[in-house]
């Protein structure tokens, strides 16, 4: 397995980038590192071994033309953020809300068919390790309130803001 990683600079601030044959497996801001070590640690084992790279063809591509205003760029990158059968049924279907537009936690629980798992759909959200492109900033409190985001609540709100900006 060659774990591949790059930090690029993008108009929301530095981003890393984690990959392996293409899948993108981990994706945070640059000041979050602190939550993407331990969790590829977790994910791969004691000391993953990281390789720099220059470039990460489509993946980095991709997540450059999503700032420059295509947002279904994203689209096209492959993940495999891990998870539990549950995580991943909800990082999948954060990926189906279309760009510039939320959904509550109430409302993902009532599309993944468990009414009551709101607080479940916040805990998947919490530990999605593909920020951005599994876009967990598009999840919103019950009256649109910007509740937690592990990039920041004015990151979660630019990221909105650029979204709507560019949907119409």
């Amino acid at each position: 397995m060659l774990i591949q990683t790059l930090m690029a600079d993008h108009a929301i601030g530095p981003i890393h980038m984690v990959a392996d044959g293409g899948r993108l497996l981990a994706l945070e801001f640059g000041d979050a590192e602190h939550r993407l070590m331990p969790m590829l640690q977790a994910r791969l084992g004691k000391e993953p071994m990281l390789e720099p790279a220059d470039d990460l063809g489509v993946i980095a591509s991709a997540v450059r033309v999503y700032f420059e205003g295509d947002l279904a760029a994203l689209d096209a990158i492959e993940v495999d953020g891990g998870g539990t059968d549950f995580q991943r049924h909800a990082w999948d279907a954060l990926r189906a809300i279309p760009p510039g537009e939320t959904r509550t936690y109430g409302q993902m629980a009532e599309i993944l068919g468990r009414p009551n798992a709101a607080r479940a759909i916040g805990a998947a959200n919490a530990l999605n390790p593909i920020s951005l492109v599994v876009p967990c900033h598009r999840l919103v409190g019950s009256h649109g309130a910007l509740t937690g985001y592990g990039g920041g609540i004015e990151r979660k709100r630019w990221l909105l803001e650029h979204e709507k900006r560019w949907s119409g």
